[in-house]
Parts: C-alpha cells; sequence; structure tokens
C-alpha cells in the first residue's frame, strides 16, 4: 500500500482526516475504484467512527465535492481581491491560474466532471452535487463577464466553459506533452472578443 502523509495533530478530527484521505483518492484514482475500508485504513481512523461521520459513502462523497466546491471558490474570491473593482484582470487572473493548475503533477482533470461521468444518474446525490457544483462556479465567471462589460456575458461564459472542459480532459491525457499556454490563449482571444478595451493586454 502506497504510504500517504497524514496530518495526525490532535486538533484534527477524524472527520477532517477521512475527508482529507478520501478526497485525495477519489481524485487521483476515481470514486467508485476506492472502497471505505482503505479510506478507514489509510485515515486511520476507526470503523465505528468514520460512520459517526459519514453514515454512507454517498455522504462522503458529497463532502468530497464541497471541499473541492470551496477550493474553487477560493480560486475565484483571489481573482476579485487582487484586482478589485478591475473584472477583466480578474477574469485573466482566474484563467491564468486554472492554465497553471493544469501543469501540476497531480492533475487528474474536473472533479465534477469525473463525478458525472462515474455517476451517471442524474438523480444520484454525487451526480447532482457535481453538476450544481460546477454551474454555480461557471455563473461566477459570467457574473465576471457582466462587469467587464461583455457583449454578450452568457455566451462568453459558455464559450470559456466549453474551451475549459476540453483543456482539461487534453491536459490530463496528454501530460507532459501538453502546453497549458494554447489554453490560456484561446480563452484570452475569447474575451477580447467580448470585452471592449481588453485589447490593451
Amino acid at each position: 500500500m502506497k504510504e500517504r502523509f497524514i496530518n495526525m495533530d490532535k486538533k484534527e478530527s477524524a472527520k477532517e482526516r477521512i475527508l482529507q484521505v478520501a478526497s485525495e483518492l477519489f481524485y487521483q484514482e476515481g470514486i467508485r475504484a476506492v472502497g471505505i475500508d482503505r479510506i478507514i485504513a489509510e485515515s486511520g481512523v476507526a470503523k465505528a467512527s468514520f460512520y459517526r461521520n459519514f453514515a454512507t459513502k454517498d455522504d462522503l462523497i458529497v463532502a468530497f465535492l464541497e471541499q473541492r466546491f470551496l477550493r474553487s471558490l477560493e480560486r475565484i474570491e483571489e481573482a476579485r481581491q487582487r484586482f478589485p473593482n478591475q473584472p477583466t484582470e480578474q477574469l485573466r487572473f482566474l484563467f491564468q491560474s486554472i492554465s497553471d493548475r493544469m501543469m501540476e503533477p497531480d492533475f487528474r482533470g474536473c472533479p465534477y466532471m469525473n463525478t458525472a461521468v462515474e455517476f451517471p444518474d442524474i438523480e444520484h446525490p454525487a451526480h447532482a452535487k457535481a453538476v450544481a457544483s460546477r454551474h454555480i462556479l461557471w455563473c461566477h465567471v459570467k457574473q465576471m463577464a457582466t462587469e467587464a462589460g461583455a457583449r454578450d456575458p452568457e455566451a462568453l461564459a459558455s464559450q470559456l466553459e466549453i474551451l475549459h472542459s476540453g483543456a482539461i480532459m487534453m491536459a490530463y491525457m496528454k501530460k507532459s506533452m501538453y502546453n497549458a499556454d494554447h489554453f490560456y490563449n484561446a480563452a484570452m482571444l475569447l474575451i477580447k472578443d467580448q470585452v471592449p478595451f481588453v485589447s490593451t493586454w
């Protein structure tokens, strides 16, 4: 079994350790490929403790998606904080950040898309959470585009989402051969086509 560093600080709760291990395993190996017994073993908690915190694996999956969602929101919030009242710069920073993430060694695509594919039933809580989370994130992009003065913010956000969806799959499949600059440059072209005065970039 691969050794995994877990912060055993007493201040870290069993729930946090479980979610930390599950989050890494689910993202790197796939949700269906990882069983509860393995998560219990690698997080170092008792089985009773696991089930006190997560009654079912579905509950853990939803918590994993919520954790990833909050991380994504942090990236958006960082863009807003770095460039207050500069929505075009927020968009530029956000897509540069996404581009950089694609080149990190542990990158394995979009957790929401991955989950939706693993759980195709639209009524399944994992599928529903994945779709809802991704929708909210792209609504933030649409809002940035609106604030930037895009001619059609909804169309721009949709185009960027389609571009992003294809790019992250290519980044995962091609790995070291992938050039994330192509994604970033294409995103900037879409933004420049819609947003006035952005040609000064």
